[in-house]
């Protein structure tokens, strides 16, 4: 079988609604990792001082894992001059029911954060979307399976080659530490955008709920009764996310606070360090005043039985500069159908229609 055999109209079939960059305003906190330097260092900090420092520092030095990717630029230099800088987020089902295989990535957001702008810039990736992996015995994968080939480290050159960005830093979690993260603060209230039963979410649309860890996560996991799939996933998850870090803010028990850090045991990873999450807060926490955020648009592709998504080389480009121009830096001039390793046939690029790309 021909492997760009895409669809007996040779057409992929895209989805056009979801939008680039739509401005979000005053959440309290940015995501993953992000979320955790401003409910722990911000809050807990200020709270219980140098108690709260030392317990922090000593679960923070726990979650260091340094990557094997070369760094693309001199991160310390970044930092130190207060430029924007980039963290690839990841969550995998890893620890969530039962599972204990390394797993993949199910979420993948490229977060630019800018200083100067006051804003925090989120970029979500499809896990379907079709790339080549480096050191892989396929010529193509799905991204999420970057990190079961080749680690953190393998997801974030994938990404630096898919979308010719630089990826400062990168931060791990799985999906059990966010029901764990959930519990400790209490739960969170969530308004569901529709009404579904999946494991322990049980919600309606509209109608404002409270959720437990098991509930919260269940919640942000159902894809298959979603009419968006996998991008509706990706909103209640960050959904999810923003309403812990609103929830974790407020906490004032030290009980509860305690709760917070015992559950970033082993469901977290990060190749930040403890002083580079201290110089973040004291340079970087005016950005989560402001979050916008947009999702790559790819093409819906059946390939040798396998269901992709193919991002148009036109696509990429325009998230690439989107990106890149967060970060101060100039539009790409790298990326072409071949160097991005999606499998892009440009005798399709006619079908794609425009993009819907907007910039800031």
């Amino acid at each position: 079988m021909a492997s760009n055999n895409y669809n007996s109209n040779n057409q992929f079939k895209r989805r056009s609604d979801q939008p680039h960059f739509k401005p979000r305003k005053r959440h309290r906190g940015l995501l993953w990792s992000l979320l955790i330097v401003v409910l722990i260092l911000a809050t807990g900090g200020v709270a219980y001082g140098w108690h709260a420092y030392n317990d922090a520092k000593n679960t923070f030095d726990k979650t260091f894992q340094a990557g094997q990717t070369n760094k693309l630029r001199n991160v310390d230099d970044v930092l130190k001059q207060g430029k924007p800088f980039s963290i690839l987020l990841m969550g995998t089902d890893t620890g969530a029911l039962g599972r204990h295989d390394t797993g993949r990535t199910d979420t993948l957001i490229v977060a630019t954060i800018n200083p100067t702008k006051k804003t925090a810039y989120l970029t979500s990736i499809p896990r379907d979307t079709r790339v080549q992996v480096k050191g892989d015995s396929q010529p193509y994968e799905k991204i999420n399976a970057a990190y079961t080939i080749g680690g953190a480290s393998s997801s974030v050159s994938t990404v630096e080659n898919l979308l010719d960005v630089p990826i400062d830093f990168y931060a791990l979690v799985n999906m059990g530490g966010l029901e764990k993260m959930v519990n400790a603060v209490g739960g969170v209230d969530v308004v569901p955008t529709l009404t579904f039963k999946y494991g322990n979410a049980n919600v309606v649309k509209g109608q404002k709920i409270h959720l437990d860890g098991k509930a919260a996560l269940d919640y942000s996991r159902m894809r298959e009764e979603d009419p968006l799939g996998d991008y509706g996933r990706q909103k209640r998850q960050r959904q999810i996310l923003q309403k812990l870090v609103v929830k974790g803010v407020g906490i004032s028990s030290i009980t509860r606070y305690k709760q917070i850090l015992t559950s970033l045991n082993g469901n977290m990873k990060t190749d930040m360090t403890f002083n580079d999450m201290l110089t973040i807060r004291a340079k970087y926490g005016d950005a989560s005043h402001h979050i916008k955020s947009q999702t790559l648009q790819g093409e819906n592709a059946m390939i040798d039985g396998i269901s992709y998504q193919v991002a148009p080389l036109s696509e990429l480009q325009k998230v690439s500069n989107n990106i890149r121009r967060t970060l101060g830096l100039s539009d790409s001039t790298k990326l072409t159908s071949s160097s991005t390793g999606t499998g892009d046939d440009s005798n399709y690029t006619s079908s794609y229609g425009s993009s819907s790309a907007t910039g800031y």
